[in-house]
């Protein structure tokens, strides 16, 4: 809220309390201002309560200007830059100095106006102008001329001087900001909130004094190689951080995804890209151009793009364009062979199983084929059963009270399977066929898993005792879930799925044959007066018995 002097006067000479619309209102008029204060009560408080408002900054997002990460406010409170050994001593900066031996004296010494300190027992001693690295040498030798023997002495720079630098041109807050003489470039900019990422230069900062342009910096020299050029302040120096200059937008196969500035008409692709550092796979650039109205596209390999070079606006596109020549799949299970062997691109199942070193215990009529392009697959079907899901229980209607709180309750049971139904991950197993193995391609990262002989049958889903049961040669369906117990109550004896070891699943009745090696699931059974709710969850319950070998219930 912006009050007028008039309202700050009376404001902080009454204890009037003004009307709480008033006080939440951002943005009163002052004549709207002035009537709350007069609709006020007349009688004060006893105690007037003061508030403290905290401006609020609006939160924007990250500038993709390469620089803007630099001014987070790490360099603002650093105190100093530790010891630099060109730094010139000078008037207020002040010293440690120890002397032992024949005399002992432990104390700190000021640059007085003269640009001298005072050793007890030496004398003054001129100092300003000394550079730091060879402080300690010229008092040690001043020392010698009085103390030929048995003193030693030891000096450094404790503290620089303060000063007070103006920092302006396109930063943030433009302003007069103390700090010391030794505090780098960086430390003043941060202070004044870093450059303005919209409209500042990171590649032309100026620190001048008076006339005298001292130092030009380029802050991506900081950012990409390390190196800092280090000043000495003094107080009113200026830092002006110019206007933004040309720039230019790179994107795909590159660590650094910004917006670039630089300070010729043209760049290079070859040094640009040595901004954008380039990933390994990267093999072209695509360059659009837009001039007035017209936009060009341009297109090259990397190897040969170098000398091209960039105008200001132009947008850099690295692209990885590989083109496989072989494929790499994993070979697991019951076998004794290499467990990753390497193929020609357009390889079929039966150009691994050429290469598939079998053993007493591999049933390889039986062999698995995991796709991870499947299972995302799979994730992205069985999300969009339960969004329809939740959509179908929320617009259910009801008609009375007890319609109503019934679905309510149902709609509560619904968003916890929906929670859990989503943490299921689908396998991605791709159910082969024997007779099709020749034309089944494989893709790069496809898991063949050769499964071993076994004479058990799983057994699982709404029975009493899920467990694995010893094969029998002419027992069916029915005779497993005896075995482990029978139904529950809640299992639905007529959705029975026989599931087969290469991924068949198979809707089945109790009096089905099993092999060795099978699963039978039992499925719940789906209580809900809505039709369509009790599709929906059927549905789901079926797609993730196939996709990931579990059974879930409400």
């Amino acid at each position: 809220m912006r009050l007028t002097p008039f309202v700050l006067l009376f404001a902080s000479c009454s204890v009037f309390a003004l009307p709480n619309q008033m006080m939440g209102s951002p943005a009163m008029s002052d004549a709207a201002a002035l009537a709350a204060i007069k609709a006020a009560p007349a009688t004060p408080p006893a105690t007037a309560p003061q508030a403290v408002i905290e401006p609020q900054v609006p939160v924007q997002a990250p500038s993709r200007m390469f620089g803007s990460q630099l001014f987070g406010g790490a360099f603002r409170h650093s105190a100093g830059i530790g010891f630099n050994p060109d730094y010139q001593i000078s008037i207020g900066d002040r010293i440690a100095l120890r002397l032992w031996g024949a005399f002992i004296y432990d104390g700190q010494l000021t640059v007085d106006p003269q640009g001298n300190i005072f050793v007890p027992n030496v004398g003054p001693v001129t100092v300003s102008g000394v550079p730091n690295g060879e402080l300690n040498s010229v008092i040690a030798n001043h020392v010698r001329r009085v103390y030929k023997a048995n003193v030693h002495a030891y000096a450094a720079l404790d503290v620089s001087q303060p000063v007070k630098v103006f920092v302006t041109g396109f930063v943030k807050q433009p302003g007069l900001y103390g700090g010391i003489a030794a505090d780098s470039v960086l430390s003043y900019l941060d202070k004044a909130g870093g450059v303005d990422a919209d409209r500042g230069s990171y590649v032309d900062i100026t620190i001048r004094r008076g006339d005298t342009i001292r130092k030009q910096l380029n802050l991506y020299d900081f950012l990409l190689k390390g190196r800092l050029d280090l000043v000495q302040f003094t107080d009113g120096d200026v830092i002006v951080v110019g206007p933004r200059q040309h720039t230019f937008s790179v994107s795909g196969e590159v660590y650094n995804a910004n917006d670039f500035e630089f300070g010729k008409s043209q760049i290079s692709v070859h040094d640009a890209l040595a901004m954008a550092r380039p990933k390994p796979g990267a093999t072209h650039i695509s360059i659009t151009r837009r001039q007035g109205s017209e936009k060009t596209s341009e297109y090259y390999p990397l190897a040969s793009a170098g000398n091209m070079t960039l105008d200001d606006g132009d947008q850099l596109n690295v692209t990885a364009d590989r083109y496989p020549g072989t494929i790499q799949v994993r070979v697991e299970g019951a076998h004794s062979g290499e467990h990753a062997i390497v193929l020609p691109y357009g390889a079929t199942m039966a150009d691994v199983l050429a290469k598939v070193r079998a053993n007493s215990m591999s049933q390889i009529d039986a062999i698995q084929l995991f796709r991870k392009s499947v299972a995302e697959r799979q994730k992205a079907m069985l999300a969009l059963s339960l969004q329809k899901l939740q959509e179908t229980a929320f617009s259910a209607r009801s008609s009375t009270k007890e319609e109503s709180d019934l679905r309510t309750r149902e709609a509560e049971l619904i968003e916890r399977f929906v929670a859990k139904a989503g943490k299921v991950e689908p396998k991605g197993q791709v159910v082969l066929n024997e007779k099709a193995l020749q034309t089944t391609l494989l893709e790069d990262g496809d898991v063949i898993r050769i499964p071993e002989k076994t004479s058990v049958v799983m057994v699982h889903g709404d029975v009493l005792f899920p467990n694995a049961v010893s094969w029998q040669q002419g027992l069916n369906v029915g005779n497993y879930v005896e075995q482990v117990g029978g139904y529950n109550q809640s299992a639905d004896k007529s959705r029975l799925l026989l599931m087969k070891q290469n991924g068949e699943a198979l809707p089945v009745s109790a009096s089905a044959k099993v092999s060795a090696g099978d699963e039978v699931m039992v499925m719940p059974k789906i209580d809900s007066k809505n039709i369509e709710v009790t599709r929906g969850i059927t549905q789901i319950l079926y797609q993730i018995a196939v996709a990931a070998k579990v059974i879930l219930d409400l």
